[in-house]
């Protein structure tokens, strides 16, 4: 559909509302928004300074002290009603995130679930990851000892515009759950979304301070959002990571991101390749590729290596291009002109060293200025940017392997490590595959849906994809700091008075001796 069929403005009063929702201390510079769509403007918000952020700090420090102090089920309520709002209002914030990031309808609907999804995983589970817990104390029956868990005060995210809606929110329930407040800066793309979900977060009974929004430019509020919270969350690219762990560093908090990658699929000769046609091309051109999880490298056995080519080939040209607020087009537009270049520069690099383009490599103007075609790479040599950059781009290569231990080592030849997919009918060879692979996600016979909706287990990056993990228990307790205290009963674990030190060393010894022989007895180990 051509993008000239789409109204790219939001209301007025919309509009109004959603930039009231800014922290600003003066008037500032509008930064203007427009959408990938059509290249118009939605609208603008405030281009933040400094002294902005500074006081949105303080406005969520003062919120958090209240917010903490309430009863954890009360913060898990919060978190379900959000859940609601976000479902009941469905229609209006699918159009936000398709008018802001340019994507597909569906993708754009796989964002919203993904966010009711961590609100209700949270909401049922968080309250148990960072109640108090009993360990073992040094010396049984006489030390108990138990870790609690207490909010760090205010998270600052700093978050990408390629998922604007799920990853200015999912990342900050957990936070919010623990009793934090939360300074959040989207992209200067998409801030539309995010604003508009902290909207229905208060609607949903939090408190209108606790969550601050600065709009602007990272270099200009990175540092100053970075040295003024207790913990920064960061999703972007690997360059921007950097610069973020390493302010993190000189301020002494603690950080966690996720990064690029430069994500691998190996389809194996026993694969039904139905399956894995239909998998990889979605793992590949979800949300036109501006997907830190999507594939950009495919390596498949050779002997079903030129059906599979044919087939995905095939697949690939029935995807439909375009613009439209209603389901239909499977592949929407790229975000910016940046994203653009970027692709046709990989693409050229990749036919000046001699790979073939099986289909597209075309930009398609006709159906908006930001639009590029899925497009396939065969014969891409190994020093083509395309082979070993992050495109984030509907830009995939497939390579033929010899072997699965080929395909193990040519997926691991990468600084990178976020995600990977094995397919193959045999999921216990599968399975084994998949922890040969160094990502921090494999999944089995599927390109990344199961692993993203499994919000009880962690997920995240090794090697240049970033540090920590969200989701699951650790996906709330680093926005905690733990606290162990321990009581001794009968008596302090200081020598006896009067007891020579030789005497008390050997005691001492004894005891340990003993200990270590009970543990080893103790029906723990099964015995």
């Amino acid at each position: 559909m051509p993008a000239s069929n789409v109204s790219s403005s939001l209301p007025e009063r919309t509009r109004t509302r959603l930039q009231g929702g800014v922290t600003h201390v003066a008037d500032r510079d509008p930064l203007t928004v427009r959408s990938p769509f059509t290249g118009e403007e939605m609208g603008t918000v405030p281009a933040c300074q400094p002294a902005d952020v500074t006081e949105a700090v303080r406005t969520a420090q003062a919120a958090q002290s209240d917010w903490s102090e309430r009863p954890i089920e009360e913060r898990a309520a919060v978190l379900q009603r959000f859940a609601d709002e976000v479902l009941d209002h469905r229609e209006e914030l699918l159009d936000i995130v398709q008018l802001e990031a340019g994507k597909a309808r569906l993708d754009a609907h796989v964002e919203l679930l993904d966010i009711v999804l961590n609100a209700d995983y949270y909401a049922r589970e968080g309250p148990n990851h960072v109640a108090p817990t009993r360990r073992d104390g040094g010396f049984p029956l006489l030390t108990k000892a138990v870790e609690h868990h207490d909010p760090v005060g205010v998270v600052g995210l700093i978050e990408p515009w390629n998922y604007p809606l799920t990853l200015a929110i999912s990342d900050m329930l957990p936070a919010l759950l623990a009793g934090n407040g939360a300074v959040l800066k989207p992209a200067e793309a998409t801030p539309f979304c995010a604003l508009r979900a902290v909207e229905l977060l208060v609607d949903a009974g939090a408190p209108e301070d606790l969550v601050q929004v600065v709009t602007g430019h990272g270099t200009t509020l990175g540092e100053p959002l970075i040295s003024s919270v207790d913990y920064v969350t960061f999703t972007g690219s690997t360059e921007t990571g950097r610069t973020v762990a390493s302010l993190a560093g000189e301020h002494l908090v603690d950080a966690s991101m996720e990064l690029g990658g430069k994500n691998a699929a190996v389809v194996l000769d026993d694969a039904d390749l139905s399956q894995a046609v239909t998998g990889t091309v979605h793992g590949s051109y979800a949300n036109a590729g501006q997907l830190c999880i999507s594939f950009e490298r495919i390596f498949v056995h050779e002997a079903v290596y030129d059906q599979f080519v044919d087939r995905f080939v095939d697949a690939t040209e029935t995807l439909d291009l375009g613009a439209s607020l209603k389901f239909g087009p499977d592949v929407g537009s790229l975000i910016g002109q940046h994203q653009l270049d970027t692709v046709e520069d990989h693409v050229a690099d990749a036919r000046e060293r001699g790979a073939t383009v099986e289909t597209g490599g075309r930009r398609r103007e006709e159906v908006g200025p930001l639009f590029y075609e899925p497009t396939v790479l065969t014969d891409l040599p190994d020093d083509a940017t395309a082979a070993c950059e992050e495109t984030f781009g509907p830009v995939v290569s497939i390579t033929p392997v010899a072997d699965a231990d080929e395909a193990v080592a040519r997926a691991n030849d990468t600084d990178y490590g976020l995600h990977a997919s094995v397919w193959t009918e045999d999921t216990d060879r599968g399975e084994a595959l998949a922890r040969r692979i160094e990502a921090g996600s494999v999944c089995v016979n599927d390109a990344y849906l199961g692993m993203w909706a499994s919000t009880d287990a962690p997920m995240g990056g090794v090697g240049d994809s970033g540090i920590g993990r969200r989701h699951g228990p650790h996906g709330i307790q680093k926005y905690t700091e733990s606290q162990t205290v321990t009581t001794q009963r009968l008596h302090p674990l200081v020598p006896v008075e009067g007891l020579p030190n030789r005497v008390a060393a050997a005691g001492a010894t004894l005891s340990i001796r003993a200990l270590r022989r009970l543990r080893r007895l103790s029906p723990l180990d099964g015995r």
